[in-house]
């Protein structure tokens, strides 16, 4: 982890003298944030900034704070789903590292994916592709495109009970902002059931006509990145085990692995993180008397191409979901996008 990484997690999440003064010296700068992003928003909903219509339905899956929620695994189960009903849906996104495209194209084989920073141009490539239907890959705040759903993730592993907007917090609008959505789904990887009670009582309060289902991202089997070999994660309980993430929150995919009886040897990386041949050496190097070396599958679609033969297999994990409460919700809300429009 970068020095400034840790310095910026300090501040958003430390509860320390330093972390404390060094909040409130941002809090000016945090209000100006907020009002910046309240007028835009008002704008949208006054009508006086425009959004882009489209032939086909449009969802998006966003969040309101920056890191990770689990907007990859989730987007690509909607895409999924839509498939099943028979409607030919595209993944559209921003494409930031070129990582996320090539993990939506491993999740969903044969189902488009389009990266463009403008999303309107993107959605529109993608219908002219062929796409009945579009998941927007984190476009929460994208209010330029217009959309028939937006679905809105909160990650309970992150919560802290006090929303801090930017600079002096990770949440790009306030909680309110979730009365946006047409769903909140709230995402655990490792979070109790009192935390995701807490994350849904303040939801009601600031969002109370929106409907709420929750989400565990599990992880899933173990498959390697050279043989496709797959093993049930019970192979990893007891054994020593590196495992790497440059994923926003890595410390979540560390205690999954923990939980699941590994003795974790962590090696964390800025989000998006550009892996490099001398990285791959050094890790498998430092890794040479572990059991296992485990990484996200994220990483592994960056890793697998450099990852040295002589220090065998590099294992990935992947999220799977198990939707614990408000499923109707969500199938309720599939039922309407795989409608015919009128």
């Amino acid at each position: 982890m970068t020095r400034g990484r840790r310095f910026v997690e300090e501040v958003w999440t430390g509860r320390g003298r330093r972390a404390t003064i060094a909040r409130a010296v941002l809090a000016p700068a945090e209000w100006l944030y907020g009002a910046a992003v309240a007028a835009r928003g008002r704008l949208y909903d006054w009508k006086v900034l425009r959004a882009a219509e489209f032939s086909a339905p449009v969802l998006s899956v966003g969040n309101l704070s920056v890191g990770g929620t689990g907007k990859t695994p989730i987007s690509a189960w909607f895409a999924r789903q839509l498939g099943e009903r028979g409607v030919a849906a595209a993944i559209v996104l921003r494409g930031y590292g070129g990582d996320e495209i090539v993990v939506h194209e491993r999740l969903n084989p044969g189902i488009p994916v389009v990266a463009s920073p403008d999303r309107v141009r993107g959605i529109r490539e993608a219908i002219a592709q062929g796409a009945s239907a579009v998941i927007l890959d984190d476009a929460f705040q994208h209010r330029r495109a217009s959309r028939d759903a937006d679905v809105l993730l909160v990650n309970a592993d992150a919560w802290s009970g006090k929303p801090r907007l930017l600079p002096a917090g990770p949440w790009r609008e306030s909680l309110r902002a979730a009365r946006r959505a047409t769903l909140v789904i709230v995402t655990r990887k490792t979070a109790g059931p009192a935390v995701v009670a807490d994350v849904i009582r303040a939801l009601a309060n600031a969002a109370p006509q929106v409907p709420v289902a929750t989400v565990h991202l599990a992880p899933g089997e173990l498959k390697s990145t050279a043989t496709g070999q797959t093993l049930p994660l019970h192979a990893i309980d007891g054994a020593d085990l590196t495992a790497i993430a440059a994923i926003a929150q890595p410390d979540s995919f560390f205690r999954q692995l923990t939980e699941l009886g590994a003795v974790v040897r962590p090696q964390s990386f800025p989000d998006h993180y550009a892996f490099t041949r001398a990285d791959a050496r050094r890790i498998a190097a430092e890794a040479s008397s572990s059991d296992f070396v485990v990484c996200t599958l994220k990483d592994a679609v960056k890793l697998e191409r450099i990852w040295p033969a002589e220090a065998g297999s590099l294992w990935y994990v992947s999220q799977r979901l198990r939707f614990e409460d408000g499923r109707q919700h969500i199938d309720r809300l599939l039922d309407d996008l795989s409608s015919p429009r009128t």
